[in-house]
């Protein structure tokens, strides 16, 4: 990519300026509790609930490769977008409720308070090493490859360079720093987002404007916009030229009604990662508007990843492989100055990221697993300086385990399968653990036992069977186990979960926002059926 001095002093002062602004929020008044440090002391309103959730999610995963699936399989990718929306209003409605209302800081603690210590301890060491050895790794290596195809940097480089960077904002300052440094880099990722996406449009239009493009878009690449495979439809695939099913990436009607919805409500609702922003609210009113705040910008992300994408197919885009396609848009169609600003978002999009995990992973370790553990007499101020130094041990432990990522794509198919093994078990035992009081410890404890055997079953006598429909079948199977040993425990003491009447009232704000998001989902769907 060709980069004007321009370009330079617009990308240079952004980062200069975040890292600033980043350490001004960590020094500006010290923090002296853990509640402060890893909660933000419960004293973020709903839009910086709701920016920090976006830009947590929101990374070079969804900027790159959502434009390359926009490439590939067009608009359809955009379910993962607009599920996650509704998914986003359920948790804000029957999940954050009951956590604020237990006083709940992190998962794994939820667990402890519902059934006993070791389903807590177990599944906090699980997610730490997921977030470390898998999460923070991929987001570090997914970044570092972004800004090597952008602009040309060695990926060792751009790595130190994350790493420096994230640490600013996830070591010193805690979720504080993170959430209030979110906040800019989600008005940065959406502003640069949709700058690429108006001068794609405006050049594949001929000048005519945004609207002319998008209908340009629909006459040249119909099928880039139908919303529902079926077993017929496939795309091409560049690198390899062979035609391949689509429908195996998103599987008909089990994309609105299946496994899709194990996934989001897995990650939208119990991952520490995501919901840590909403537990951090002023309160639960509060966190609901930020949720509903986030769902609502959802509805948009499509527009400024996938349209590209699309663009870059119609426009007959001379690249090697899918995740090319946004690169090529930014290099071909952006203009000086510009330039700056779209990989400024970019680099927006990977920092948040991976701040917010570091500070999540550092948030189980200290709460759930040392202060348990080894330090249950320890102070607050010594909880936040194990939390800072676990941030930056996770942050270099990251780092150091990148290049091991030689083969990116296999590795990252592996990610998704080795999570989803896991997923439905973790979801069946939060829910059966907050709706039904006759839920056993012991439920959940053969449920986490059983989760990876079923799923490697069903992978191996299922071959064919899209991977979301297999997560489905693994979330009813494992559901019918629970029942089933709860109703044989019969002596298991009873640690339900009180749900005082009213607990799930939401005012008219949420209401009001909660039907136009729907609404807009419908009209999505109808629309592009």
């Amino acid at each position: 990519m060709e980069f004007s001095s321009l370009d330079y002093i617009v990308f240079i002062t952004y980062l200069v300026g975040m890292v600033c602004f980043g350490l001004w929020i960590a020094f500006k008044e010290e923090t002296t509790s853990a509640n402060e440090y890893f909660l933000a002391g419960n004293k973020l309103p709903w839009w910086a609930v709701g920016g920090s959730l976006i830009a947590s999610n929101i990374s070079a995963e969804q900027m790159i490769g959502m434009a390359g699936s926009g490439f590939l399989i067009g608009l359809a990718i955009s379910s993962y977008e607009w599920i996650a929306a509704a998914t986003l209003l359920l948790v804000a409605k029957f999940l954050i409720p009951l956590f604020i209302k237990n006083k709940i800081q992190t998962m794994p603690q939820f667990l402890e308070h519902r059934f006993d210590g070791s389903v807590r301890t177990g599944l906090a060491v699980f997610w730490v090493l997921l977030f470390v050895f898998v999460n923070i790794t991929a987001l570090y290596y997914l970044g570092g490859l972004a800004l090597n195809s952008i602009m040309g940097i060695p990926v060792y480089v751009a790595v130190i360079g994350l790493l420096f960077y994230s640490a600013t904002f996830s070591i010193f300052g805690g979720l504080k720093a993170v959430v209030w440094t979110d906040v800019v880099q989600v008005i940065v990722l959406i502003l640069g987002g949709t700058v690429a996406t108006i001068l794609i449009l405006n050049a594949l239009s001929g000048g005519n404007g945004v609207m002319e493009g998008l209908t340009i878009l629909y006459k040249q690449a119909p099928e880039k916009f139908n919303m529902i495979f079926t077993t017929e439809d496939t795309y091409l695939d560049i690198e390899t030229g062979a035609q391949k099913s689509a429908y195996a990436l998103l599987p008909g009607l089990g994309v609105i009604m299946g496994g899709m919805w194990i996934a989001h409500l897995y990650y939208w609702g119990f991952n520490q990662y995501i919901i840590q922003r909403a537990l951090a609210a002023k309160d639960v009113t509060e966190a609901q508007k930020g949720i509903v705040f986030a769902a609502f910008i959802k509805l948009f992300i499509p527009f400024i990843v996938v349209i590209p994408g699309i663009a870059a197919y119609v426009m007959n885009a001379d690249i090697n492989k899918a995740d090319e396609a946004y690169p090529w848009v930014i290099n071909n169609y952006v203009s000086t100055g510009f330039k700056g600003l779209v990989v400024a978002a970019i680099v927006a999009a990977i920092g948040s990221s991976i701040s917010s995990m570091v500070n999540s992973t550092a948030t189980i370790f200290t709460l759930d697993i040392y202060k348990k553990m080894i330090g249950p007499d320890k102070s607050e101020l010594q909880l936040v300086r194990v939390g800072k130094w676990t941030s930056a041990i996770v942050l270099i432990i990251g780092a150091v385990m990148t290049p091991l990522l030689n083969s990116f794509d296999q590795i990252f198919q592996y990610i998704q399968e080795y999570t989803g093994f896991i997923s439905p078990a973790i979801l069946a035992i939060f829910l059966f653990g907050l709706f039904w009081k006759g839920t056993t410890t012991r439920a959940a404890q053969i449920a986490i036992l059983v989760a990876i055997p079923i799923s490697l079953a069903l992978k191996v006598f299922l071959p064919d069977m899209a991977f979301l429909h297999r997560m489905g079948i693994s979330f009813l199977s494992l559901s019918l186990i629970m029942i089933l040993v709860s109703k044989l425990d019969t002596n298991a003491p009873n640690k339900g979960i009180d749900l005082p009447e009213g607990i799930f009232r939401t005012d008219r704000q949420f209401n009001i926002g909660a039907l136009i998001t729907l609404g807009v989902i419908a009209a999505f769907y109808i629309i592009f059926w």
